[in-house]
């Protein structure tokens, strides 16, 4: 049970050496209980007190790592239900399930086509997480070439599926060095499964679909097995039966610190999907509430990239904008008489310019703000893109010295701040653009002369 701060600041050395980062033992205290920082940072705790601090900070949901590298998942750690509160820091992974009674030239294939697949946006490299082998075969010879040569063509986290302890020990004789997820354990070959665990060093899947009770019977025997990298599958596979069940056990490990459940969840959309389109809304379901591994059976770019980008917008902290540095950027290969643009340093609006710029062939400057990673309309509103700002970033950045000309485009959901960035740069033609990037390239080719 997660200890407040009164009871934390009790067990702490009340020297108030500030050695913590904090003004005061109590302080601190409270810090530990809002689990914004860790225990650790006390140097003078004794080991008694130590022990009990740690057991009881311990995070509600465990964090488990699945691979190896830099490509290893990272999933649990979370502490709030909603994102709005904080924020969602580890993002479900998003894993491809291969079966072990296909052709090794098609599973080489999909294994090639799921890890190569990239696609940017907003600066970032979205990329699909790793495979779930699938001893559907039975036979452990078959698991095991399939592990394998899975593992022969990607540095991917991978998921080993089999309820066959001498499977998954075939298996692992070829890939535990990526330690993959085990999956899984379940009331009958449990004690094998943790063997294995221990042995190669793997996190453990639990699998039990007969009730939470039942699910939190093995976890504790799990545990008390030794292995303590958990991730839980409660058997849920519909709609609705997954967004009751996956609320059910955010709320135990969060509201109730009930820690037999609080570890990530394995998910599997495509078991209870008639259709591509049924695996996509169930997959985005769950990375909303409340997965940490998500096994698809379909791979096509038509539904990862949604999965991708809806992820992406889930786990952004809601507080911290996506970015781009304030500055001048090249968009194309610009001369001295291109076309000079300004946009805000909020990544989305940079991106949909810069990228309409591009598709229109037009070689310009792009002057980008700085409003604090807020978009167009809303920064104009907060007051943190007006003319003073537009006209303090064309000295700062020295925009002149790139150009023959001296005439800006300006944002046309802005044309009010026309007459003021006027008077800011006297020497200046403002142009007024179109009120979507859609038409600047048509705007530019109507209007601009250099």
């Amino acid at each position: 049970m997660a200890l407040t701060g009164i009871e934390i600041y009790k067990l702490l050395p009340k020297t108030n050496c500030k050695e913590c980062g904090f003004p005061t033992c109590l302080a601190f205290a409270m810090k530990v209980a809002a689990k914004a920082v860790e225990i650790s940072l006390c140097p003078d705790l004794s080991e008694e007190a130590k022990q009990a601090l740690e057991a009881a900070a311990r995070p509600p949901i465990r964090l488990v790592t699945i691979g190896a590298g830099e490509r290893k998942v990272e999933v649990g750690n979370e502490v709030v239900m909603f994102r709005h509160e904080k924020t969602f820091y580890h993002p479900p992974g998003l894993m491809f399930r291969v079966n072990d009674t296909a052709a090794p030239e098609e599973i080489a294939k999909l294994v090639e086509e799921v890890a190569s697949y990239s696609v940017e946006r907003v600066g970032m490299q979205l990329e699909l997480d790793g495979f779930a082998i699938d001893n559907k075969s039975g036979d452990a010879a078959a698991f095991a070439n399939c592990a394998e040569l899975v593992e022969s063509k990607t540095d991917l986290p991978l998921v080993l599926m089999s309820s066959d302890p001498a499977c998954m020990s075939a298996a692992l004789e070829k890939v535990a060095t990526g330690k993959p997820l085990l999956y899984a354990a379940n009331k009958d070959n449990s004690d094998k499964m943790v063997e294995l665990a221990l042995k190669y060093g793997c996190p453990l899947a639990v699998y039990a679909s007969d009730g939470l009770s039942e699910l939190a019977e093995l976890t504790e025997k799990v545990s008390e097995g030794g292995v303590e990298d958990i991730v839980i599958d409660p058997g849920a596979r519909d709609f609705a039966q997954s967004l009751t069940t996956l609320t059910q056990l955010r709320r135990l490990a969060l509201r109730k610190s009930f820690r037999p459940l609080g570890y990530p969840i394995i998910t599997f959309p495509g078991e209870a999907a008639a259709s591509a389109e049924e695996e996509a809304l169930l997959a985005g379901q769950q990375i909303a509430k409340y997965a940490g591994i998500i096994v698809l059976d379909r791979f096509s770019p038509s539904v990862a990239y949604p999965l991708l980008t809806l992820r992406l917008n889930i786990y952004i902290d809601p507080q911290k904008p996506i970015q781009m540095t304030p500055g001048v950027y090249q968009i194309g290969a610009p001369k001295e008489t291109s076309p000079l643009c300004v946009t805000t340093n909020f990544s989305l609006t940079y991106f949909s310019v810069a990228g309409e710029l591009e598709s229109s062939a037009w070689a310009s400057w792009l002057l980008v703000c700085d409003t604090e990673g807020l978009s167009v309309l809303t920064s104009w509103a907060a007051g943190k893109f007006d003319a003073e700002k537009i006209a303090k970033s064309v000295k700062e950045f020295d925009v002149a010295k790139n150009i023959s000309h001296r005439s800006l485009v300006l944002l046309g959901k802005v044309a009010v701040l026309r007459g003021e960035l006027e008077e800011e740069l006297p020497d200046w033609k403002i142009m007024v653009g179109p009120l979507e990037a859609m038409d600047i390239g048509g705007y530019l080719k109507q209007h601009w002369t250099a």
